[in-house]
């Protein structure tokens, strides 16, 4: 699996900050930096800053038009944390049969 590229999404979407980011960006659209900026209390260095790392992660790609810089959403990433997610699930789906068969096992010795 894509481990290095996995760990880099679920760290830039594990500051509560860069997820308001992202949810901002699938809910409005791609959007100017400072305009981006002024949904957080906090710096304009520090608001870019935080979509530095998720431009590193690949969640957001940034569009220069002259002076300004556009951000958007980019949930292609995504993919790879869903499927590792469905991986989770399958294992813990598999573990819950083999106890619930152990269970049915057991309760027809007992009759």
């Amino acid at each position: 699996m894509h481990d290095d590229v996995l760990s880099q999404i679920l760290k830039a979407a594990g500051d509560t900050t860069r997820r308001k980011i992202l949810t901002l960006l699938v809910q409005e659209g791609e959007m100017r930096v400072t305009a981006l900026a002024g949904h957080f209390d906090m710096s304009l260095n520090s608001v870019s800053k935080h979509i530095k790392v998720l431009e590193e992660a690949g969640l957001v790609t940034r569009r220069t038009l002259g002076r300004e810089h556009f951000i958007a959403a980019e949930l292609e990433p995504l993919r790879i944390t869903q499927a590792w997610f469905a991986e989770l699930k399958s294992i813990w789906e598999l573990r819950l049969d083999a106890l619930e068969n152990l269970l049915v096992d057991e309760d027809k010795r007992d009759d």
